[in-house]
């Protein structure tokens, strides 16, 4: 029986119709009612933490408190807690001239003076003050020590000068990292340029994967560095795709962290028990289909669904292109996924090693790609460029006959098969 299915892409809704009888499965993000007062779970968390004391036992008066806060490409409703956290530090002794938000940007462009305030929130504008930590430049840190890995860590100089250490954000799957959230406020949100790169090159390491902690470099690495200044507390969240609250962390950025991944892969883990010859994802609409870097989340997420030679048709808009110069200017110079990998593990570089990220998926499986890119630039990133969902099931039904079997993926960003 042919079934109307309706995806998002861009700000817009994709319709198109599908034999039901023949769809595998659709996944989606398992039920959890969001909290209905995002407030009182907050103090509840912040005031019987996770092997911690209360924030409020942690600090003494006349200490200075760095707070370490998502940029704009990371939702963590940071306008919500932040007030929040002031509050209970003034009810400490901590008056807000002692008390600084420093945005944990990675090796993301500063943001401006608006970008700060829709992130953290007019209330803490007037009250704080606010600062970029910019990667690429060397007097904003200072070197902290050196990990096992031979990665020499220098991080922002406000935050190691600080008293205390606030590591906050959201807990998301992470595809090398494992997860978002934790340490990653720190390490690499307020390391210099040269420590992220280094951190990112592990990449290429056995255990680097999404949803992995134990066992993983890149994480290791990072609390190891993390370690050498170690936060004095953390509060990490866990949303939904409408951006609600589903439940709060906070206490030592290890074991409360650790708590909040597993419920992240309780909620948006999707257990199936086979791949499939062909998977339909959207990333969820925009934002999260902005450009190819947010949307390697959602091929990274759907090539764990899809059988070794299938198909994978994303639904993701990229109006504002591939998000990043470097990822095009390799995918132009290297050509094929063998290239960009022997040379990614020769010269590891940020942006290149996105290149990377992508075309690994695409040895597994074709991607064929509905996108308002340029059809020439489509297939320079090696993507099969369509106009039209009834173009993309054509080319799929081409290869894989006239009645695959498919996975539908409405969430893709969110979701993360799980073969069991």
């Amino acid at each position: 029986m042919q079934t109307e299915y309706n995806f998002k892409y861009g700000k817009k809704i994709v319709y198109f119709s599908f034999d039901s009888d023949l769809v595998t499965k659709i996944l989606t993000l398992k039920s959890h009612p969001p909290l209905t007062d995002p407030t009182a779970a907050i103090l509840e968390a912040i005031r019987n933490p996770i092997d911690s004391k209360p924030l409020y036992d942690l600090v003494n008066k006349g200490e200075t408190v760095a707070f370490l806060v998502n940029d704009s490409t990371r939702v963590a409703n940071s306008h919500v807690f932040m007030p929040i956290l002031l509050d209970e530090l003034n009810a400490a002794g901590i008056p807000d001239k002692d008390m600084f938000v420093v945005f944990a940007l990675g090796t993301h462009h500063d943001m401006t003076k608006e970008e700060m305030i829709e992130q953290a929130g007019q209330a803490v504008a007037d009250r704080v003050l606010m600062y970029n930590s910019t990667a690429k430049d060397a007097s904003q840190f200072v070197k902290v020590g050196t990990t096992s890995y031979g990665n020499e860590v220098y991080f922002n100089k406000r935050v190691v000068e600080a008293d205390h250490i606030i590591c906050t954000g959201s807990i998301v799957h992470h595809f090398f990292a494992g997860y978002g959230g934790g340490r990653k406020a720190l390490f690499p949100g307020v390391a210099t340029y040269e420590t992220i790169r280094r951190n990112h090159s592990l990449m290429l390491e056995p255990g680097s994967q999404l949803g992995q902690l134990d066992g993983n470099p890149v994480y290791e690495d990072q609390i190891e560095g993390t370690e050498m200044c170690r936060p004095t507390f953390l509060l990490n969240v866990v949303l939904n795709e409408k951006k609600e609250f589903l439940k709060i962390f906070a206490g030592d950025y290890i074991t409360a962290h650790k708590q909040g991944c597993k419920f992240v892969e309780s909620i948006y883990g999707t257990e199936l028990s086979e791949e499939a010859d062909l998977v339909i994802a959207s990333c969820g609409g925009y934002p999260k289909d902005i450009n190819v870097y947010q949307m390697q989340k959602t091929m990274d997420n759907a090539v764990l669904a899809v059988k070794e030679g299938g198909v994978i048709i994303i639904l993701g808009e990229c109006i504002e292109g591939t998000g990043s110069d470097m990822y095009e200017n390799w995918m132009r110079q290297y050509k094929t996924p063998e290239a960009i990998e022997e040379k990614v593990r020769k010269e590891f570089v940020i942006g290149g090693h996105k290149a990377y990220a992508v075309t690994r998926l695409m040895k597994k499986a074709q991607f064929i790609l509905l996108s308002a890119l340029d059809e020439e630039l489509s297939r320079t990133l090696l993507f099969t460029p369509v106009k039209t969902m009834e173009e993309a099931l054509s080319l799929a039904y081409a290869k894989l006959g006239p009645k695959p079997r498919p996975i539908l993926m409405p969430q893709g960003s969110l979701t993360v098969p799980v073969i069991k």
